[in-house]
């Protein structure tokens, strides 16, 4: 609130500016983050307020907004009003804002009538929004190796990428995803190793429910098969069981069958007995390859790249052919015609309830019995008063507006 003080003005009149408004927190998509870490500690983020608005009718200035980087592939998930939001990151350079900031507060310069030359009200700003976010990463990649542990997933990653991830002649040496880029002539496709594939996996055993997400995405799975197995075709099996109980259609997803470690004899003596057995159940063998030596890696790579393009492709038609429309936020501003609310807390005790009320009773000062009155004139033209006469309230009942607490005259 303020008012225009200057030499040979003797009647400057109000010139209190409005408020600046509050910083939106946007969620954004990079290029240089790979994981969600270091949000685990951190708990809460808060944009900048706006500044108050000063004389002259200057407007405060708005706050900054506040973006949080997120690796490409991030699901957002928050409750709005009772809506349950999800946005997909699924690219760089992909934004949502999350909550939007509150607007300023009007300066008294706002409140000038005909009949009211000096206003002594101001307004407080809206209160921003607050939401409790829940962030996802699920790997975009084109190409997921899966197998059971120790099939050799992570060499072959190496192999084919020259990627570093940790190898070891153990089950559960890989304990994250791992990710390695495999170029092939001119173009290239982004491989991940899914760790975590045992039988149970789809319910978390072997932490496979926390990995297995990360195939969602992949347009073709690679399924690395041991070579030393006694029961090859069973742990293809168990593999394939658990993309199905996983659901999200991984189980149709297409698949290269491979059988590595051929670099070891016993396993080439049993090419021909393992091509029989997979044949006999139905199952291709897309090639025998040795992840170890990198025997047969770059025909298998080539087979990927070929069925990566296919399948995108055929995604593509069935998304044009469907029409499924981008979703598109449309933000509804309230009616300004809402009527004030007024509910009886006892006798003679009411409160009245409507954003612009509150907003304005947060903002002036009711011990000034001017300002008071200036008050109560607003409230009428707001409707406040009519409906407070209708719900039953007299002059000299208490009444709650927001935090404030005033007696009707």
């Amino acid at each position: 609130m303020s008012f225009r003080h200057e030499k040979y003005v003797p009647f400057g009149g109000p010139d209190g500016g409005d408020g600046g408004r509050g910083g939106d927190l946007i969620v954004t998509a990079v290029d240089d983050r790979v994981t969600l870490g270091e949000y685990r500690q951190r708990k809460r983020y808060q944009a900048k307020n706006g500044n108050d608005g000063t004389s002259r009718n200057k407007t405060g200035k708005s706050g900054e907004s506040l973006s949080l980087s997120v690796p490409a592939g991030t699901l957002v998930k928050w409750t709005h009003e009772g809506t349950e939001e999800i946005i997909d990151l699924d690219e760089v350079g992909a934004s949502v804002v999350v909550c939007h900031g509150g607007d300023g507060g009007r300066g008294n310069s706002r409140f000038r009538t005909s009949t009211n030359r000096a206003p002594r009200l101001a307004e407080t700003g809206l209160e921003s929004e607050e939401v409790e976010l829940e962030l996802e990463l699920k790997l975009l990649a084109d190409v997921g190796v899966v197998g059971l542990p120790n099939a050799g997933k992570s060499s072959l990653l190496a192999a084919a990428s020259g990627a570093n991830p940790q190898i070891g002649a153990y089950p559960f040496t890989t304990t994250e995803p791992n990710l390695g880029v495999v170029n092939i002539g001119w173009a290239s496709i982004v491989v991940a190793d899914i760790p975590g594939m045992i039988e149970g996996a789809h319910e978390g055993k072997g932490l496979g429910d926390q990995f297995l997400r990360h195939v969602e995405r992949t347009a073709v799975l690679i399924h690395v098969v041991d070579g030393e197995d006694e029961d090859p075709l069973g742990s293809w099996r168990t593999v394939n069981e658990e993309l199905r109980l996983y659901g999200e259609g991984l189980d149709t997803r297409p698949q290269l069958v491979v059988i590595n470690k051929v670099d070891i004899p016993e396993v080439v003596g049993r090419q021909a007995e393992l091509e029989t057995e997979f044949a006999a159940a139905g199952v291709q063998l897309d090639g025998f390859i040795s992840a170890a030596n990198g025997e047969g890696v770059t025909g298998l790579m080539r087979a990927a790249h070929e069925m990566v393009k296919e399948t995108r492709e055929a995604q593509r038609e069935k998304a044009a052919a469907a029409g499924t429309p981008k979703r598109v936020a449309v933000l509804r501003p309230p009616p300004a015609n809402i009527r004030p609310e007024v509910t009886q807390l006892a006798d003679g005790e009411w409160r009245v309830t409507d954003p612009r009320v509150e907003r304005l009773a947060g903002g002036v000062n009711m011990n000034d019995s001017f300002v008071e009155a200036q008050f109560w004139s607003e409230l009428n033209r707001i409707g406040a008063v009519h409906a407070l006469e209708a719900a039953g309230a007299k002059p000299g009942d208490s009444v709650l507006i927001g935090s404030a607490e005033m007696t009707w005259r």
